[in-house]
């Protein structure tokens, strides 16, 4: 069983920064995206550009937890934990969720473009992580849902639509459908996964475990689905030459730490959003830098970002505001 837990108060300077550190996370995960899209490409295989993927960031995080005191420590208390049930064990399928993130990179990117995955994405993740807040899922006390939140959500979600070069797409709405519904799907779980590695975070008591647990199970996954399909007799390209096809991994394992570090300070739903915004500036920066072919930066993408980031400002100040408001409330009920 799990006891719902109030997240620590913190002065406006903190929340900024863990705000600040979960945009870091999107933007990282939009790198991630463009890589391991890139990758599946190059191998003509999606579910082994995530396996790569998820098998170079399992043996980093493997490295981290032998070489860091803290990450040792939360790595022996895993066992103990689960026997005890202090987290369920149902949690572990976080794990699962972050491999369906990394293949849907590997699989929709190469089919709908970065921009128009991530509006997919943000759009399930801002439904999704709505729901956990409310719910108070992962142990987090519950979040009321105000009205400005619902705002900034709505904002974000148009904000992002904006951004999209709507000139750039390489096909047809109904080749689109499917890949764009998936990334919905797998955006609506991308707030379990974040609220079920922050539950598992505090109980481990180092987000490093909770990553290597979530990468472990992950790989689990992703390796028995390419091992049945290579010995079906699927064949992959050459793995290619250049070091960063393969440091998505590294990436990924970044993002899952983060996220487990800042949810139980901002709640599911401010630390989405924050990522949103990073999604969002990181795409923007990719396209301005290392543009894919036929991608360009137009006043509609600037002023969509722009839009979102206002959006995230507004959901995160009535986050922060509610958390507070909540904690205070509590504090009188005890005296």
């Amino acid at each position: 069983m799990t006891s719902r837990t109030t997240p620590p108060p913190v002065h406006a300077g903190g929340t900024l920064l863990f705000i600040l550190l979960s945009a870091a996370s999107g933007l990282l995960l939009s790198l991630q995206s463009r890589i391991n899209g890139a990758l599946a490409t190059a191998l003509g295989d999606p579910i082994a550009a995530a396996a790569f993927s998820f098998g170079v960031g399992l043996l980093a995080l493997a490295l981290t937890a032998l070489a860091a005191p803290t990450a040792r420590r939360g790595v022996r208390r895993i066992p103990a934990v689960l026997r005890g049930r202090r987290v369920p064990w149902w949690y572990l399928a976080a794990g699962a969720v972050g491999a369906l993130i990394v293949f849907s990179q590997s699989a929709t990117v190469p089919l709908i473009g970065v921009a128009l995955f991530t509006v997919c994405l943000v759009t399930g993740q801002a439904i999704g992580s709505m729901a956990m807040d409310r719910v108070g899922f992962g142990g987090a006390a519950p979040r009321r849902i105000s009205i400005p939140r619902i705002i900034g959500v709505a904002l974000t979600i148009v904000g992002v639509i904006w951004s999209v070069d709507h000139g750039a797409a390489g096909t047809g709405l109904s080749g689109q459908l499917l890949p764009m519904g998936f990334a919905v799907l797998v955006g609506m779980l991308m707030g379990f996964q974040g609220a079920a590695n922050g539950a598992q975070s505090a109980a481990y008591g180092s987000a490093i475990a909770a990553t290597l647990v979530n990468f472990v199970v992950g790989f689990a996954v992703l390796g028995a689905v390419m091992l049945a399909r290579l010995a079906g007799g699927a064949r992959l390209a050459p793995l290619p030459a250049e070091p960063w096809y393969y440091i998505g991994g590294l990436l990924g394992c970044i993002f899952v730490g983060l996220t487990a570090t800042v949810i139980k300070r901002l709640g599911v739903l401010v630390t989405s959003l924050a990522a949103v915004g990073g999604q969002l500036v990181g795409s923007l920066v990719l396209d301005i830098v290392v543009p894919a072919a036929g991608s360009r930066v137009s006043t509609a993408t600037v002023l969509g970002t722009t839009l979102t980031l206002l959006a995230v400002a507004l959901a995160s100040v009535s986050g922060a505001h509610g958390t507070a408001a909540a904690v205070e409330t509590r504090q009188k009920i005890r005296r």
